[in-house]
Parts: C-alpha cells; sequence; structure tokens
C-alpha cells in the first residue's frame, strides 16, 4: 500500500507517492495545465498514477492561511478532492499546506537549484512536504 501526496495549484499538480512502508514520500512529478479549468487529463494523470503506484489513499493539500482562516483557493480544493474521490474511488484527506511552498523553495536554495530552475521543482517538492507530514502523524497514531 502506498499513499499519494498532492500539492494543488492553478496551472500545476506537485505530486509525491511513499514508500510501501509508509516512512518516506518521493516527488514523482508535477501535471502542467494550459488553463485552470482544464482538469480533465490531471484527474486522468493522477488515476494512471494511483494504479502505478498501487495507492490506497490521496493526502490533498489544503491551503490555510497563516491565521488559521480558510484562503480563496479553499472552494476550488473542494470541489477538486470531490472529483478526485468520484474518479478514483480512493479515500482523500485534507492536509494543512501552510508552509509547504517556502519549505521547498528553502530547501531548493539550500541545494543550490538556480532560480530559473526551480519552478520546474517546487510543487513536486510542497507535495513531499504535504505527504511527509501526513505520514509522520500516521506515524504517531494520532
Amino acid at each position: 500500500m502506498r499513499i499519494m501526496g498532492l500539492d494543488y495549484g492553478s496551472k500545476t499538480v506537485g505530486v509525491a507517492i511513499s514508500d510501501e512502508l509508509l516512512i518516506t514520500a518521493q516527488a514523482v512529478e508535477t501535471i502542467t495545465r494550459k488553463a485552470e479549468n482544464k482538469l480533465r487529463q490531471t484527474y486522468a494523470r493522477i488515476e494512471e498514477l494511483a494504479k502505478e503506484y498501487d495507492v490506497e489513499r490521496i493526502v490533498l493539500g489544503y491551503p490555510k492561511n497563516m491565521n488559521n482562516t480558510l484562503g480563496e483557493r479553499i472552494e476550488r480544493t473542494l470541489e477538486f478532492k470531490e472529483n478526485l474521490e468520484r474518479r478514483t474511488g480512493l479515500e482523500v484527506v485534507l492536509w494543512d499546506e501552510r508552509l509547504t511552498t517556502i519549505e521547498a523553495e528553502r530547501t531548493l536554495i539550500e541545494s543550490n537549484v538556480r532560480r530559473e530552475n526551480r519552478k520546474q521543482y517546487i510543487d513536486k517538492i510542497a507535495a513531499v512536504f504535504i505527504l511527509q507530514g501526513y505520514l509522520d502523524r500516521i506515524k504517531k497514531g494520532e
């Protein structure tokens, strides 16, 4: 069994997958689309990856504001969640994604990734942080 982590954005979705022991999260890819509301290919690719990696559950980043209020992207995220559940038949768990993009950016800077190249990695690294946070929580039994 594996768990998939997703960082859902307006034009990209970062994807991470856990190992079979549910200990670590690894970056897989960034799914890109031309327009925010063109999601058919995005859903199809997520379905393919879920089957390929034998995913049992999906963890989706939940875009809360720093003051714990709900952000403007909440509605789109909830709609994305519902469609994912309907299309994949998998449980989709929402996970607070505050600071994951900042952590991803910091990690890329510390790894000496050039500024112009960071964009291609940032979403899948953010997905790793979302998924790893969830994996760490379930390990503790909370």
